[in-house]
C-alpha cells in the first residue's frame, strides 16, 4: 500500500510540475487546458491509494458524483438556455446553452439507449452487430461524439475557471478595459459597468495607481465611442482624467489590444500590464496578446451567472473555430471513432 502511495503521489507531482511549467512559460497555450485536466485527475488515484481500506467506497462515492453531475448537466443547461431567451431575447448566441443542453441529453440518451440493448439481448454484441445494424452503429457513433465534445469542452470551462482563481500580483503601470456596445448608443451595459468596476478596483489596490486604457471605438450605431463613454464613468467613479489615456479606433478585441500596445509602447518607462475583460473572455483575449507579443496579465470582470454558461460555450466555439484547432479537434474525433470500431475489425 505505501509503494502505491508514493507511485500515485509521485505521478501526481510530476503531473501538475509539467502543468505549473507550461502555465508559467505562457498561459494562453491551449495544451494547458489538458495539462491541467492530466494534474487534476492525477489527484483521484492517490485520493483512493490514501483512503486504504474504504478504498472501495471512496471510489463508489466518487463515481456517484461523477454520475449525478453527467445527469445533472443538460437539465441545467437546458433550463440556462430558457433563462436567456427569456432576459436575452431570442438570438442565435442566446440559445447555444439550450442547444448544448439537448445535443448532450440526446448524446446521454443515444448511450443509455444502446448499453440497455446489449444489456436486454443478454449478450456482447459482435462484428455482425455493428456492421448490419444501424442501431448500433448509430447509437455508438453519437454516444462517442456527445462524449468527447462534452470532454473538450470541460477541460476548457475548468482551465478558464482557474484563470480567475489563481493570485495576480497588484503592481501594474498600465490597465487595458475592452469595450462593449454602448446602450443607446450612448450608455455604458451593464457587462462593460462590469469591466470598468473591475478596472476601478485593480486601480484602487495598486500601491502606484497605472493609468487606465479604456478601449473601443465608435460603432455605426453609437452617437459617441466606447472609449469616451467609458473615460466618463470612471471619471464619475473618481478616476483622476489624468490618469485615463483613451483608445478610440479600435472595432475588434484584437484592435483594442494592438491599439493599446501602441499607446504603451509610445510611453518611456516600465510597462507591466493588465487587461481587463468578463471572465470568461480573459483566456482568448491572452491568446491575442500572445500574437501581437505583449506581456500581460488577464483578469476577469463579474457576469452574470446565467449569462456565463453560453458566453463560455461561444468561446470554446471561437477558439476551434480556427483552423489549426478544428483540425486537431476533428484528429480527436476521428481517433477516438476509430478506437470504438477497431477492436472488431481484428
Amino acid at each position: 500500500m505505501l509503494i502505491q502511495v508514493i507511485g500515485t503521489g509521485l505521478f501526481s507531482l510530476i503531473s501538475w510540475a509539467v502543468f505549473a511549467f507550461f502555465f508559467h512559460k505562457d498561459r494562453s497555450r491551449y495544451r494547458n487546458c489538458y495539462f491541467l485536466s492530466v494534474a487534476l485527475a492525477s489527484l483521484i488515484p492517490f485520493i483512493l491509494t490514501l483512503s486504504g481500506e474504504y478504498m472501495d467506497r471512496v471510489a463508489l462515492a466518487m463515481m456517484n458524483a461523477a454520475l449525478m453531475f453527467l445527469l445533472i448537466v443538460p437539465f441545467f443547461l437546458i433550463f440556462n438556455g430558457i433563462v436567456m431567451i427569456r432576459k436575452e431575447g431570442k438570438h442565435l448566441s442566446q440559445l447555444l446553452s439550450l442547444g448544448l443542453g439537448i445535443v448532450i441529453l440526446l448524446g446521454e440518451a443515444a448511450f443509455v439507449a444502446t448499453v440497455f440493448g446489449f444489456y436486454l439481448s443478454d449478450r456482447f454484441p459482435t462484428e455482425a452487430d455493428f456492421y448490419h445494424s444501424a442501431y448500433y452503429i448509430t447509437g455508438a457513433v453519437i454516444s462517442v461524439s456527445v462524449i468527447y465534445g462534452s470532454v473538450a469542452f470541460l477541460v476548457f470551462m475548468i482551465y478558464t475557471l482557474f484563470l480567475q482563481i489563481i493570485p495576480r500580483k497588484k503592481d501594474f503601470d498600465y490597465v487595458i478595459i475592452h469595450g462593449a456596445g454602448l446602450l443607446h448608443g450612448n450608455r455604458v451595459s451593464k457587462l462593460l459597468a462590469d469591466r470598468l468596476d473591475k478596472a476601478i478596483e485593480v486601480y484602487r489596490k495598486d500601491p502606484t495607481p497605472p493609468k487606465l486604457i479604456p478601449s473601443g471605438g465608435q460603432g455605426e450605431d453609437e452617437s459617441l465611442s466606447e472609449a469616451e463613454a467609458m473615460r466618463a464613468y470612471l471619471i464619475e467613479k473618481g478616476i483622476p482624467e489624468s490618469d485615463i489615456i483613451l483608445e478610440s479606433q479600435s472595432t475588434t478585441t484584437l484592435e483594442n489590444l494592438q491599439y493599446s500596445k501602441q499607446i504603451v509602447d509610445r510611453i518611456e518607462g516600465r510597462k507591466y500590464t493588465a487587461l481587463v475583460t468578463s471572465n470568461y473572455h480573459v483566456y482568448r483575449a491572452l491568446r491575442y496578446c500572445r500574437k501581437i507579443h505583449l506581456t500581460c496579465t488577464g483578469i476577469g470582470s463579474h457576469v452574470a451567472f446565467y449569462y456565463w454558461p453560453s458566453a463560455l460555450i461561444r468561446e470554446f466555439i471561437a477558439i476551434h473555430a480556427e483552423k489549426k484547432h478544428t483540425v486537431m479537434f476533428a484528429a480527436g474525433w476521428l481517433l477516438c471513432i476509430t478506437a470504438i470500431f477497431l477492436p472488431l475489425v481484428f
